[in-house]
């Protein structure tokens, strides 16, 4: 089965057309971990010590949530999962993030800053696989039932 880490140019193309009017997004992120961090290629930003993939991706929030609120961007939900209760059974994942972007721009401006790429690598040695899903708001919100 294909894992997926980073983005691709086209998906990048695909993601700037279809929500570069829309607004605010939300960023869904599926993550699932590695048992053991892998820092390949990363040895500037290695840890002395072995660590976990979750560990590691600890590492790329601590890096990241300053760079986020610096775009004005913001953490909506970061919590545990395993299994669907209405999809594949083959696909598990371990952590669910969803963060709110102003817009597009934004978003662009915060994934090319210095900041968070000097810290982005955490994220590479962290994921196993991973998905990353643009949402807008619908333009017809639904009614307030309380």
């Amino acid at each position: 089965m294909q894992k997926y880490i980073e983005a691709n140019v086209e998906a990048g193309k695909r993601f700037y057309q279809d929500f570069h009017t829309k607004g605010k997004i939300v960023m869904l992120n599926l993550l699932k971990f590695k048992s053991k961090a892998d820092y390949t290629d990363l040895g500037s930003i290695k840890p002395q010590q072995q660590i976990t993939g979750k560990e590691a991706y600890k590492l790329y929030l601590d890096n990241t949530l300053p760079e986020l609120k610096k775009a004005g961007s913001s953490v909506i939900f970061y919590g545990s999962s395993k299994n669907f209760l209405i999809g594949p059974e083959s696909e598990k994942w371990d952590a669910v993030l969803l963060v709110e972007h102003q817009s597009v721009l934004k978003f662009m401006e915060f994934a090319r800053g210095e900041d968070y790429l000097n810290g982005a690598g955490h994220r590479t040695a962290a994921l196993d696989d991973s998905r990353l899903l643009p949402i807008s708001e619908n333009e017809k919100k639904l009614p307030n039932k309380t």
